[in-house]
């Protein structure tokens, strides 16, 4: 599971180089209505959620589990949630944008166990992740990244930061689930609709 990150990045770029050879084809259709999708709105929408589900599942988390891990090749609750955060610095430097100097990639992951600085750690990347994400053009969406793939641009790179974000969130989901703890988010849900009239369930 530790390789995941090896293993699932070209297969992501594969993906997102795919997609967008198919949109470059559908551009040489008949119709030349301008799109109404916003990539950069909606991805850092779309990363803030995903971002508040881990930080409020992480605080669900017991201390005691965090050192917890399904079997000996995978990662820790912890690791996972460092893993997280460092990806959003590796991700987006496909693209050029450059970590800040005190990230130690190849130690980071196993960096802390407390709960605290793992929380820090995953606001510090998220503020990293909105000033990128934010400091992009529309054009710089579109721009080329040849490293990448024939036809992979910009915004392929932060469409791989949100899958990426989402794969791991549902592994920590598992995680959570196999240690008898409900989402914090499911736990709403429930609380709601335990509340509402039986007219209106």
């Amino acid at each position: 599971m530790k390789a995941s990150r090896w293993l699932v990045m070209p297969v992501l770029l594969v993906l997102a180089t795919a997609a967008n050879a198919a949109w470059a084809q559908s551009a040489d259709s008949a119709d030349k209505t301008a799109p109404s999708y916003d990539m950069k709105a909606q991805s850092l929408l779309d990363l803030e959620r995903v971002q508040k589900k881990f930080v409020d599942l992480l605080d669900a988390v017991p201390a005691d589990k965090l050192t917890w891990r399904p079997s000996a090749d995978s990662r820790s609750f912890a690791e996972l949630f460092l893993h997280v955060a460092g990806e959003r610095y590796g991700i987006l430097q496909l693209m050029g944008t450059t970590p800040p100097a005190d990230f130690k990639g190849k130690t980071f992951e196993k960096s802390t166990t407390d709960k605290a600085q793992i929380a820090s750690e995953l606001n510090r990347t998220w503020d990293f992740a909105q000033r990128a994400i934010n400091g992009m053009s529309n054009a710089d969406f579109a721009k080329l990244m040849p490293k990448l793939g024939p036809q992979a641009n910009a915004g392929d790179v932060v469409y791989i930061l949100v899958a990426d974000a989402h794969e791991h969130l549902g592994q920590a989901v598992a995680y959570a689930r196999m240690n008898g703890i409900v989402p914090p988010w499911t736990v709403e849900a429930q609380k709601k609709t335990a509340e509402k009239k039986p007219e209106q369930r």
